[in-house]
């Protein structure tokens, strides 16, 4: 077998056996094909894409690249999340204590952020003392005492999938929907648990702008899951605006904070209880997503999903009483609001564009090894469908210094465009997608 072949077939739009693929990722994870005819079949990808069982194949041979998490040990049925990004998305601090006090163990591997603002273990690593890496048996351990364990992302977990997006982050192959299911769901299964919720971002700060286009690559995950025995179900949630108000690492965990404590930002609330109640269904604790809407609700109330919360950051070494004290999380020197220069209806927040900002401030990486500060962002002062008036403060920016105060500000302004227009709010959940296919909401 050639990897010459392999390319060539696949150029000429012709699906590759399993045995062909199986080759291809063990010979380029192995550096024994280089990069560049990795490159010619990434695009022969890219133009000719494949079909969902050459999607599949290529799923488990990148997740059997590395090591498979075995988590047999720890009772029930363990089910992930994955989101797909977006601005001010700090769900997986919200529902995986929520989730995890009612029951269902929650096992997550995350990453660091590389864009807007930081990863869920950026966001975690902000918490004095918090530990993101442990070994497996730690992370088990933690599982069984807990029911949660969140940890960085090791490198011998789908290896295959970490050379593979390098490469196509610098040869233009990165939007290709079989590319990017098959490396999320290598991760998602190699990481070991039982039953996968994908939340898929739509609209104009999520990687997928078209609805079409979210919903083919939540119906490709999906399938994905059957096809190698893990069920799988999407929920696809709007990303026009930012889900919740604060952009930036301690920023969000405060957020987070208020959330499980009763409080917060509505919008960010529901999305995670909506995400949650998934997750409870398919554990088959809540017998419908309803159920499990009210038992989360219900966990927010008595407080219980807060001091799951800051006994998870305990039993991870960090300090659970930032629940209390909030000053205990890194804060930045100073605080400036952005005052609005019209008088309306909130029409457009770009979500892209808040970002972005967050992003010049510190609070997320442009590239890989950038060092990111931890208690810089914005917090937003105003949603979609909001009335503002003239000189009424839409944001406050949190910084450590003002060499990009003017353009970030700049920034702000632009991305909230007020008109007289009264017009509605944004429609949060749009639809989910299971083996049954896709479902409007």
């Amino acid at each position: 077998m050639r990897i010459l072949d392999i390319i060539t077939k696949k150029r000429d739009g012709f699906a590759l056996s399993e045995l062909e693929i199986n080759f291809l990722i063990h010979a380029y994870t192995h550096d024994e094909i280089p990069d560049y005819q990795m490159t010619a079949w990434l695009m022969a990808v890219f133009l000719r894409s494949m079909t969902i069982e050459e999607t599949a194949a290529l799923t488990m041979a990148m997740a059997l690249s590395g090591n498979m998490v075995d988590l047999s040990a720890v009772p029930g049925i363990k089910v992930d999340k994955h989101s797909t990004g977006g601005v001010a998305d700090t769900t997986t601090l919200i529902l995986a204590p929520m989730v995890a006090a009612a029951g269902v163990p929650v096992a997550k591997m995350s990453g660091r952020g590389l864009g807007f603002t930081g990863g869920t273990i950026d966001k975690l690593e902000s918490i004095p003392g918090f530990k993101t890496t442990l070994s497996q048996p730690e992370f088990i351990h933690i599982l069984k005492k807990h029911n949660l364990s969140v940890i960085g992302q090791s490198a011998d977990i789908a290896p295959a999938d970490g050379k593979m997006y390098a490469l196509r982050d610098v040869t233009a192959t990165v939007e290709s929907i079989p590319l990017i299911a098959s490396s999320i769901m290598s991760k998602k299964i190699a990481a070991g648990a039982d039953k996968i919720l994908l939340d898929v971002k739509v609209g104009h700060g999520a990687f997928m702008k078209k609805m079409e286009d979210a919903i083919k690559l939540a119906e490709t995950m999906v399938h994905i899951g059957q096809l190698v025995g893990r069920e799988t179900r999407a929920v696809l949630s709007s990303m026009d605006e930012p889900l919740g108000r604060a952009v930036g690492n301690s920023l969000e965990v405060e957020e987070a904070i208020d959330v499980l404590d009763g409080r917060g930002e509505p919008a960010l609330r529901h999305v995670c209880l909506i995400l949650g109640a998934n997750m409870l269904n398919m554990a088959g604790v809540a017998p419908d997503v309803t159920a499990g809407y009210e038992m989360l609700s219900n966990l927010i109330d008595n407080k219980v999903a807060l001091h799951k919360f800051a006994e998870f950051i305990t039993a991870q070494g960090g300090t659970g009483d930032i629940i209390n004290h909030r000053d205990l999380l890194p804060q930045s020197k100073l605080k400036i609001p952005v005052m609005s220069i019209a008088q309306g209806f909130v029409q457009k927040i770009d979500a892209g564009q808040i970002g972005y900002a967050a992003m010049r401030l510190g609070a997320g990486r442009e590239y890989k090894t950038q060092t990111i500060d931890l208690s810089v962002g914005l917090i937003l002062q105003c949603r979609i469908g909001d009335f503002i008036e003239k000189n009424q403060p839409i944001a406050m920016i949190y910084v450590n210094d003002k060499t990009h105060l003017a353009q970030v500000t700049t920034l702000i302004l632009n991305a909230i465009t007020i008109g007289s227009e009264n017009v509605a709010k944004t429609k949060l959940i749009l639809g989910t997608v299971d083996k049954s296919g896709f479902k409007a909401m």
